[in-house]
C-alpha cells in the first residue's frame, strides 16, 4: 500500500482503539489517554515472555488462535515473531481495522474471521498449539462457559489477561447451619450498559459482565481443563494495574 493508502485508510477507519506505527511518520492515535497506552506494551512484553519461555525455537511457524483479537494488536505482534495467527473477533468493524493494518504492513500470514467465544469449538473444530485471550475475560456474562470453549480449542497452551477484583475468602452455609464450604474465589457482575448502548466497541456482546478475583480465575481455569496454572509476574515498569495485581495475566496448561 502507498503511504497516501495507508494515511487515508487511518481516517476512514478511526477512531481507533490501538497505537499502530506504519513508518514513514503514518500512525493511529489511540482512543485511550496516553497514561493507559502503557497496558498494551505490558501486556506484549508478559506475553512474549511467556510463549518464548514455553516454545522457545518453535515460535517459527507455530499456529496461533487471538481470541476476542480486537484490531489485531497482539494477532499481528505473533504474526510478526513468524507464527500463523488466526484472529477472531464478534465485531465486524473491528475486523475491519484488523484486515487494514497486515495489509499495510504487509503481513500475510494472519487471517480474521468473526465469530464468538462463546460458541468458538464448534466454529473452528480444531485445536491451537497457542491461544490468546487478552483483555475479554472480564467482559463477557458467562466467564465459565468461555474459559470451556477457549480450552477446547487450545493444543498446549493459552496465555489470559483480564482485570480482577479483590479477593473475598470466607465459607458459605451449605444445605444446614452446620454444613460448610469455603469459598472459590467471587466473581464481581459488572454492569457496562453505558458503554455497551453508546457502541463501545471494547463490551461484551452483552452489557453485563463478570469479573473474578485471582483465587476464582484459577479455579476457573483448571475446571475448564487446564492441567497446569501459573501466574506471570509483572516486570518492573509495568503498568500500574499489573504492577499492583489489579490485571494478571496467566499461563494455562492443556
Amino acid at each position: 500500500m502507498t503511504p497516501q493508502e495507508i494515511q487515508q485508510g487511518i481516517e476512514q477507519l478511526g477512531p481507533w482503539f490501538y497505537p499502530f506505527e506504519f513508518g514513514d511518520g503514518l500512525r493511529t492515535t489511540a482512543l485511550v489517554p496516553p497514561v493507559v497506552t502503557e497496558i498494551f506494551d505490558t501486556r506484549l512484553r508478559m506475553l512474549k515472555g511467556a510463549v518464548q519461555a514455553h516454545f522457545g525455537s518453535r515460535e517459527q511457524d507455530l499456529e496461533c488462535l487471538d481470541i476476542g483479537c480486537h484490531e489485531g494488536f497482539y494477532s499481528l505482534a505473533m504474526a510478526r515473531r513468524g507464527m500463523n495467527v488466526i484472529g477472531v473477533d464478534a465485531r465486524e468493524e473491528n475486523l475491519k481495522r484488523a484486515r487494514f493494518v497486515a495489509r499495510a504492513m504487509g503481513i500475510d500470514n494472519v487471517e480474521y474471521r468473526e465469530g464468538r467465544v462463546e460458541t468458538l469449538s464448534g466454529e473452528l473444530d480444531r485445536t491451537f498449539p497457542l491461544t490468546l485471550f487478552l483483555g475479554v475475560l472480564y467482559h463477557v456474562e458467562d466467564p465459565m462457559r468461555c474459559l470451556r470453549e477457549v480450552a477446547a480449542v487450545t493444543g498446549e497452551m493459552c496465555v489470559v489477561e483480564t482485570q480482577v477484583v479483590d479477593e473475598v475468602e470466607g465459607t458459605a452455609e451449605w444445605g444446614a447451619r452446620d454444613w460448610q464450604r469455603p469459598y472459590q474465589g467471587i466473581l464481581a457482575l459488572i454492569d457496562e450498559t453505558g458503554e455497551f448502548d453508546n457502541g463501545g466497541r471494547e463490551t461484551g456482546v452483552t452489557p453485563m459482565a463478570t469479573c473474578p478475583s485471582p483465587k476464582a480465575l484459577r479455579f476457573m481455569l483448571r475446571q475448564a481443563g487446564f492441567r497446569r496454572v501459573e501466574q506471570i509476574a509483572a516486570h518492573e515498569g509495568a503498568y500500574e494495574q499489573h504492577a499492583r495485581g489489579k490485571r494478571v495475566i496467566y499461563a494455562a496448561w492443556k
